[in-house]
């Protein structure tokens, strides 16, 4: 991934985050909700990145479809299919305008119409696009007529993107479910921490008896309440991640997919143990 100056601003404001956060808070309940801030701004770019290429690259396939019905449409009346293209250099097919043109110049220069096809499939980058290029030379090096050959190919494109929709939509429920759930487990872990195991603090004079070299005991042999709720934020965390990518791989058939909800739920997560940690530090 090529950095980009949005990508260098979060780091150098991750960075001065995470200086002031060491020297002034660093033994302040307030330091690792600080820390946590600036992992969050160093790693926002990227994620917002990912966010901008998901839907560049289903923006792609949708132009696609536009673009092969057009094609299609111009062969049927009798136009070769180089003659068409070329013709159809100067239309706007959104992000995907680019990769018609220089489809179109590679025709206009003597490049074969396979030849072109499979740069253009490749520069775009998207594999409902390379797939329907593949089964269009294939079909085309077999001898059958172009017309039919690309009506076939833009129905397919039309189910294939059919289905992803109807998928999304039917899991859209899930969806909600898991983050539902998610933040229930999160309210869950903050009853267990700020309730339930101040209960135990007491008990800690047992754990000292029967085992005086303890390290989670404090200096009173008392069970360290920071350390045993430590391992919840790990929990929250790492559920956060699963959950995500889980999301992802449901609703749009991949794990990158599940990269802004895993980074979401692991935000709200950390956000929501430190923060509630330093309030209950400082007493308030």
């Amino acid at each position: 991934m090529e950095l980009k100056k949005f990508h260098l601003i979060g780091i150098i404001g991750a960075l001065i985050i995470l200086v002031v956060d060491i020297i002034f808070f660093r033994n302040e309940p307030l330091f690792y909700f600080l820390f946590g801030i600036a992992i969050v701004i160093l790693l926002l770019p990227f994620v917002v990145n990912v966010i901008a290429e998901g839907k560049v690259a289903r923006d792609k396939d949708e132009r696609f479809l536009e673009f092969a019905r057009n094609l299609a449409e111009s062969v049927k009346t009798g136009t070769p299919i180089g003659k068409s293209i070329l013709n159809m250099r100067t239309r706007n097919f959104g992000v995907l305008t680019p990769h018609v043109e220089k489809l179109a110049n590679q025709i206009s220069l003597g490049i074969p119409l396979s030849k072109a096809f499979e740069t253009f499939s490749y520069d775009t980058g998207s594999i409902t696009i390379r797939r329907a290029v593949n089964l269009f030379k294939e079909a085309e090096s077999a001898g059958g007529r172009v017309d039919r050959i690309l009506d076939s190919v833009a129905n397919s494109i039309y189910q294939i993107e059919k289905l992803k929709k109807e998928r999304k939509a039917g899991i859209a429920s899930l969806v909600v479910q898991g983050y539902l759930i998610f933040f229930i487990f999160i309210a869950i872990m903050l009853i267990m921490q700020f309730k339930v195991l101040p209960i135990t603090e007491g008990l800690g004079n047992l754990g000292a008896i029967t085992n005086p070299a303890n390290p989670d005991l404090n200096e009173t042999g008392v069970v360290s309440i920071e350390k045993l709720t430590r391992p919840f934020l790990y929990l929250l965390l790492i559920q956060g991640f699963f959950i995500g990518l889980t999301i992802g791989k449901l609703s749009d058939g991949t794990l990158r997919a599940g990269i802004k909800h895993s980074f979401a739920m692991m935000l709200a997560a950390f956000l929501i143990s430190t923060g509630a940690n330093a309030y209950s530090a400082a007493g308030v």
